[in-house]
């Protein structure tokens, strides 16, 4: 988190005491001026500044959320071109004015006496303004380049309130800082910071396909540097250097750090400007209006109005037309919507549940879905729209399939849509991964009667060094555990749930032997388990090409096998004396990998991009877990230290995020 804090500090100490000193300067001018009853009005534009940058950053976030992944990537990378602009600009401002800031400030608090309390509150709200809305883009885009805000604004908070501090203390007096030496040397620090967000700017708009060159790689490191050492997390989180990056990411921060540290290190001091005595302050206007009606209003209006802003960002109805779904009327009322994100309101006019589907007609691509819509329900399907063909597509639950006329929609074509996948599509991947599971299951019956002889003949030092391998063996079949019936409890289950614990008479197999071997029973006590465990194995082995492996099944074990990795081994809860949580987490992760190449030719086609991040998701979290198994032993689970633990965890969740699309673009889609 801290990796991800750190520019976000940096800016929220900037920002901060420059909008502080700007602050600072202002109520010592009114009060050596005398004018201490204007000081409510300095504070009344500091808040509305607060109100219009959180405001802003809230419609940054929720205009953000209502678009499509491509439009997405588009806005963010266009902001994040937008962030250096403004954070470019305002380094050099302030290494060109930071002498020269007390007498510029002192000049418009010296116009503003002399005029009415509206000019007081506008120049304190213009001066901390700025500062306010920079900090909120700039923000807004870290915490976008780090996938998460915590980071992002716990660093920004520190800074902030570091900054209220040090402005406290210079208005006091008790602190004595050379402002041009600070602003210089943060400056240098922000240019290459912003070079780093130009760098993912640029990438997030070759995402979006707003640029070229998505796939011309000028670096690709991922085959060799691990994504979760500390390096290389100290340099994405702070610098956006990441393993591999595009050529036009690598000549957009050299271009920029090259040009503008060049100008930066030649940048010209200016004068002070001579100072201006400062005039008697007009008499105070008679109050004609409540003390809170201001302060109350400047907070409520930019809220009020970025509401609706996020309002209006919404995707709207379709037309503001209700679509029928139903075996006679599917698509009735459907007419070409405007391209953008677009909200159809489906009804079912029918008698039966149905499944719906926004497809193209010509390739029976599927762009949005509602699945179970009941009789007399209504229901949002939310879709991007580009150009293209649209039309409806109601499959009710005793009835055929019915298509709606199809409506083209001009304008350039765009991505989203999901080539359907049958039943028969994933007949060719369930042969071959069953095919592997058989295999797996003849090794694991030898090696469960090997560990059961080495009992037998009470060499529990082989036995244990056996039970592992067989236990791995059995954890790399993760796919097919839904079809193993009852054999799996048998074989792998564990005591919880069970009246007597591992006492119980049901607790068997791998962890009814591991707790034995690895809590002193002897092999008398083993030998009836271990009998039991490779009768069971064999049991299996015979059972399995006669069990029905639905089909629908392999994508969702893609993203499951993990989940139950994270759930189970990677919190030491099936653990029973061992410490191998973490070899049985390996053997998940290679029971995820043989289920991916089954699935490859299917992904490849659907979603092109997903399988190299997975495939280097998968490398970094093997080699975090391989960097645990020294010397023939792992480290239990329990005794990892805090940062491996936060990186095995976080590079596990991480790849289940991009596993996450895997079950909805092979989910086998009814058609007729």
């Amino acid at each position: 988190m801290w990796d991800d804090a750190f520019p976000s500090f940096l800016i929220g100490l900037r920002e901060g005491l420059e909008a502080g000193l700007i602050v600072s300067v202002l109520v010592a001018t009114l009060v050596r001026a005398g004018a201490k009853s204007r000081l409510p009005q300095v504070w009344t534009g500091v808040l509305a500044a607060i109100a219009l940058s959180m405001s802003f950053g809230a419609v940054l976030t929720f205009t953000a959320a209502s678009l499509s992944t491509a439009a997405q990537e588009a806005f963010g990378g266009t902001l994040s071109i937008v962030a250096v602009a403004f954070v470019t600009a305002m380094v050099f401002w302030m290494r060109r004015s930071a002498r020269n800031l007390a007498g510029e400030i002192k000049e418009k608090v010296t116009g503003a006496l002399t005029m009415g309390a509206g000019v007081l509150v506008l120049t304190s709200f213009l001066a901390v303004g700025r500062e306010g809305l920079e900090t909120a883009l700039f923000l807004w885009t870290t915490a976008r380049a780090a996938h998460e805000s915590a980071g992002p604004l716990t660093g920004a908070g520190i800074g902030l309130v570091l900054a209220a501090v040090l402005c406290w203390g210079l208005y006091r007096r008790v602190l004595s800082i050379n402002l041009t030496r600070f602003f210089t040397a943060t400056g240098a620090v922000l240019i290459v910071i912003a070079a780093g967000v130009l760098g993912y700017g640029l990438r997030d708009l070759q995402e979006g396909a707003v640029l070229p060159g998505g796939t011309a790689y000028a670096v690709d490191l991922s085959g060799s540097v691990d994504a979760g050492s500390w390096y290389s997390t100290l340099l994405q989180g702070v610098l956006n250097l990441t393993p591999t990056m595009t050529w036009l990411q690598v000549a957009g921060y050299v271009g920029y750090l090259g040009v503008v540290m060049t100008l930066f290190v030649r940048g010209v001091r200016g004068g002070a400007p001579s100072p201006r005595p400062t005039p008697t302050p007009a008499p105070e206007p008679t109050r004609r209006r409540p003390a809170w009606l201001v302060p109350v209003a400047v907070v409520a209006v930019p809220a009020v109005l970025a509401g609706l802003v996020v309002a209006l960002a919404r995707p709207k109805p379709a037309g503001g037309e209700t679509v029928a779904v139903s075996a006679k009327n599917c698509g009735q009322g459907f007419t070409a919507p405007e391209p953008g994100r677009q909200t159809f309101q489906m009804r079912n006019t029918g008698d039966q549940t149905s499944e719906v589907y926004l497809i193209d007609p010509a390739t029976h691509a599927v762009y949005g879905e509602i699945e179970g819509l009941a009789p007399g329900t209504t229901r949002d399907l939310v879709a991007t729209v580009a150009g293209g063909t649209y039309a409806w597509r109601c499959v009710p639950a005793d009835g055929k399939a019915v298509t709606s006329k199809a409506v083209r929609v001009g304008g350039e074509a765009g991505a989203g849509a999901v080539v359907p996948v049958s039943a028969r599509d994933l007949a060719g991947p369930l042969r071959a991964y069953k095919a592997y599971v058989n295999r797996g299951l003849a090794t694991l019956v030898t090696e469960t009667r090997t560990l059961r002889d080495d009992i037998r003949g009470g060499h529990l030092d082989t036995a244990r060094a056996d039970w592992l391998t067989a236990h791995r063996t059995y954890a790399s079949l993760g796919a097919a555990y839904g079809t193993f019936e009852d054999f799996d409890q048998k074989i792998n289950g564990r005591p919880d749930g069970l009246p007597g614990g591992i006492h119980d008479k049901d607790f068997t197999g791998f962890h009814r032997i591991e707790y034995g071997l690895w809590h002193g029973q002897s092999a008398g006590e083993l030998k009836g388990p271990a009998d039991q465990l490779a009768a069971d194995a064999a049991g299996l082995r015979t059972a399995f090409p006669h069990q029905d492996f639905d089909p629908s099944d392999l994508p969702l074990r893609a993203h499951e096998i993990l989940e139950n990795t994270l759930q189970f081994e990677l919190t030491g809860d099936t653990d029973q004396g061992s410490g191998t949580a973490l070899a049985t987490a390996d053997a998940d992760l290679a029971g995820t990998r043989e289920l991916l190449t089954v699935l490859r030719p299917l992904l490849t086609t659907r979603a092109p991009h997903l399988l190299p991040t997975v495939d280097a998701g998968i490398a970094r979290l093997r080699t975090l877990l391989d960097a645990q198994h020294r010397d023939g032993r792992w480290t239990p689970v329990d005794r990892l230290g805090r940062t491996a633990k936060d990186r095995i965890d976080g590079a596990t969740g991480q790849l289940l995020e991009d596993l996450s699309p895997v079950p909805d673009l092979l989910e086998i889609r009814k058609s007729a």
